[in-house]
């Protein structure tokens, strides 16, 4: 499902680099359980981890299981809202995503909440995307060569990831010079017995602290991201399975039946050439991104943030691929609009040779709105920010 197409441009500017990825759309708690008893493996180093992560070197192992997200952003309080698409929920709380994995090309991914659930659906090149609240159905047909495996290539619709495959597939490609490789204690997750890699920034300006990918003995498989913010004991941001079965789901998971009364829209993705696509990135207001690797700050115009607090917007928060895909479908504008405002409310006014503006700064994402009209956002300290923002084109 690697080449699944993009429905919300609001969603990317989350993904300038792997720790703002995860900053955005990994997300934390305690609902996963953590490490028991440590298990008894044989040692493993760093360099044997990586290269045996499922997805990398081999193909990921059909499997079904169950994945909690949950966040604590250290934001402020937030209005509250009875709508579970909004941001608020977004930020606070857990989220359930149940896995069916067959191949490649046989995904499915639900997401229920109160009363209702939206499912994702992957049969060969048909994808169907349902949301029994409003009871609308996108069909999207895939080009034939959309056929690389997307649970850990972390290319849903959105962009960002949704498993704790495609959540250590965006970190792991931040393994360089700029990243210190170790091993933690062994763990168990989900009742699998995991190795523990841990990918640590070397930059002092970025709030991440570390990010620990659990990695299944015996399968390879990523059972859970943690991150931690810089000097933190507990995880910021999680996403891990509460329950796995190495097992290839039945065949039936992967059909859909369009429900009686359903609307349903249908998106025929072309496919472009690079050229095409980066001309057609620029016009769309594709952000600007300063620094690189765990610096890296993106920077969109200020209209940006209100449309990250608009309709649709749960996808460049929460990552959540079928909502993306039917973006500006309507619902919560008004509750939303309340928190945009009680967060400009909590920022606090600054001002430097690069100008004045108001800065939202949390254990591990920076925002800061400048007065010239625009909006940057970093897993980074605010004197990066800052000197980002004398950056700005």
């Amino acid at each position: 499902m690697n080449t699944l197409p993009t429905f919300s441009r609001r969603a990317r500017w989350a993904v300038p680099a792997g720790a703002v990825v995860l900053a955005g759309a990994v997300t934390a708690g305690t609902m996963i359980s953590s490490a028991q008893a440590s298990p008894e493996l044989p040692l493993r180093t760093p360099a044997q981890l990586l290269a045996s992560v499922a997805g990398r070197t081999a193909p990921l192992p059909a499997l079904t299981g169950t994945v909690v997200e949950t966040a604590s952003l250290g934001i402020p309080q937030l209005p509250g809202t009875s709508n579970p698409n909004s941001i608020t929920a977004l930020m606070a709380g857990s989220h359930t995503i149940k896995v069916w994995y067959a191949d490649p090309t046989h995904i499915r991914l639900a997401v229920p909440v109160t009363l209702s659930e939206t499912d994702l659906i992957r049969d060969g090149r048909q994808v169907s995307v349902w949301q029994s609240n409003s009871n609308t159905v996108t069909r999207i047909q895939l080009p034939a060569e959309a056929g690389k495996d997307a649970m850990q290539a972390g290319t849903m619709p959105s962009q960002v990831p949704l498993t704790p495959q495609q959540a250590a597939s965006q970190a792991l490609k931040a393994v360089g010079p700029s990243t210190r490789v170790s091993v933690e204690r062994n763990v168990t997750v989900a009742g699998q017995a995991a190795y523990q890699l841990v990918l640590s920034p070397r930059a002092s300006g970025s709030l991440v602290g570390r990010i620990s990918i659990a990695i299944d003995a015996t399968k390879n498989v990523p059972l859970r991201v943690q991150v931690f913010a810089r000097g933190a004991a507990s995880p910021a941001f999680q996403v891990g399975y509460t329950s796995i079965s190495f097992v290839k789901p039945a065949t039936s998971n992967f059909s859909f039946t369009t429900p009686p009364g359903a609307k349903v829209k249908v998106i025929s993705p072309q496919r472009r050439s690079g050229k095409m696509h980066a001309q057609g990135a620029k016009a769309g207001g594709e952000p600007q991104v300063i620094g690189k690797d765990w610096l890296s700050v993106a920077v969109l115009p200020a209209s940006g943030l209100a449309g990250l607090m608009g309709a649709g917007s749960a996808s460049s928060v929460a990552g959540s691929a079928a909502q993306s895909a039917a973006a500006g479908s309507g619902g919560g504008s008004g509750e939303d609009a309340a928190v945009a405002g009680a967060l400009l409310k909590s920022a606090t006014p600054v001002h430097g040779a690069w100008g004045s503006g108001k800065l939202l700064h949390t254990s591990l994402v920076s925002v800061l709105l400048t007065s010239n009209g625009h909006v940057l956002v970093g897993a980074v300290t605010p004197a990066v920010l800052e000197s980002a923002a004398a950056q700005v084109k």
